[in-house]
């Protein structure tokens, strides 16, 4: 029997319905709660089997066995609270929400009602991420020492800075929702967690452009183009903008690891750079697409730019970031459905929030280092055994 799956928000992860929708394969959607009539009209037209509605509650007392939380993240613990007091299997877009303490609360609800919570951090199915720690776990570069990660957001201007994710209020930080994935991933090929964190960073282009809109009765589909450049020649950007557009974060692991995350909305290309440095080489993604390449050194050089002593082409599917996302679904309905292991992980997605959170915050006075509030022990021992109760 196809599992029955809600999506509470249909807006731009709604894109995820098409790996849930497979009548007779798995699962199906059986409702959609969306708060805008937008929201609404677009998941009658995509999902016309489906119920739709604007209340949260209808959708809690459907008899769904899975939910996706796709709202807003400033929204996610409200609604991810009550998903999972209602028991229900609930998948949460990342970030987990805007601050540690929201998140905090997100992961004592799932601890103590014991339903299941995954978070949606797609780059971990993503090919390029999942060679690079293929390449580490085998040794490639001994023991990781650092992680470095420079993201040029080439469509920041047109991605952030033209609706609510402009806004602190609404996103806090775009080392959270655009940063949240790469700081994920940072922890992830590192093997540890942020203990530490500092920051340097401001508004440093966007804030200057004074053509500004609301753009309520709009979504990024309706404004975007290539042809929004220079950034300083940018249209229509949100009435208030005050979270960075240029972001550095400086990180000390627990195991003893040190890591950097830059982060530009206002390059002319877009991609992701991951080096990895360890005792015996260093690893670096050229692009982070199909057909793109990871370098890895392990012979030394004299001076200037030595060929590498290997060329890995990297995998994937150019649709669904390389094809993350279905993997990502799938791995989520197996796990609201068996529970087990996940290459995602709930207590990571925190970390994560923990960095961006405590990065801006750091960033946003004077860069003085914040230390990471540690989490209950038990509650970690939780997580750690795959959601499952721990007997003492």
């Amino acid at each position: 029997m196809d599992l029955k799956v809600g999506i509470v928000g249909f807006g731009l992860r709604a894109s995820l319905h098409r790996y849930v929708q497979r009548p007779g394969q798995g699962s199906v959607v059986s409702i959609v709660c969306d708060t805008s009539e937008r929201g609404r009209a677009d998941a009658r037209k995509a999902l016309p089997e489906s119920v739709v509605t604007d209340d949260l509650q209808e959708l809690l007392d459907s008899g769904i066995d899975a939910v996706l939380v796709l709202t807003p993240d400033h929204t996610h613990r409200d609604v991810v609270v009550r998903t999972l007091q209602a028991g229900i299997p609930t998948f949460c877009e990342k970030p987990l929400d805007i601050s540690t303490q929201a998140a905090d609360e997100i992961l004592q609800t799932a601890y103590r009602t014991g339903t299941r919570l995954y978070v949606g951090h797609n780059m971990r199915h993503m090919p390029v991420i999942r060679q690079l720690k293929q390449l580490i776990d085998e040794g490639a570069v001994g023991q990781v020492k650092a992680v470095w990660c420079r993201h040029f957001v080439g469509n920041g201007g047109d991605y952030y800075f033209k609706d609510w994710h402009a806004e602190r209020r609404y996103s806090n930080t775009l080392l959270l929702q655009k940063g949240a994935h790469d700081i994920d991933v940072i922890h992830w090929l590192a093997g540890g967690y942020s203990t530490e964190v500092s920051g340097l960073g401001g508004l440093t282009v966007y804030g200057d452009v004074s053509d500004r809109r609301d753009n309520s009765d709009r979504r990024m589909g309706d404004w975007f183009s290539k042809e929004n450049w220079p950034p300083t020649a940018q249209k229509d950007l949100n009435p208030t903008i005050d979270v960075e557009d240029l972001s550095m974060v400086q990180m000390k692991l627990d195991n003893g690891v040190f890591a950097s995350y830059q982060q530009c909305h206002f390059t002319p290309d877009y991609w992701r750079n991951y080096t990895v440095i360890g005792t015996e080489g260093r690893i670096e993604n050229f692009g982070d697409g199909p057909g793109e390449s990871i370098y890895l050194w392990n012979t030394r050089s004299t001076s200037g730019f030595a060929e590498p002593d290997r060329k890995i082409t990297i995998e994937g599917d150019p649709e669904g970031h390389g094809g993350a996302d279905p993997g990502l679904i799938a791995e989520f309905l197996r796990f609201a459905s068996d529970g087990g292991a996940t290459q995602t992980s709930p207590l990571a997605a925190r970390a994560a929030v923990a960095v961006g959170d405590l990065g801006a915050q750091s960033l946003r006075s004077d860069g003085s280092s914040q230390s990471v509030p540690p989490l209950d022990a038990d509650l970690v021992n939780y997580f750690e055994a795959n959601q499952q109760s721990v007997s003492v």
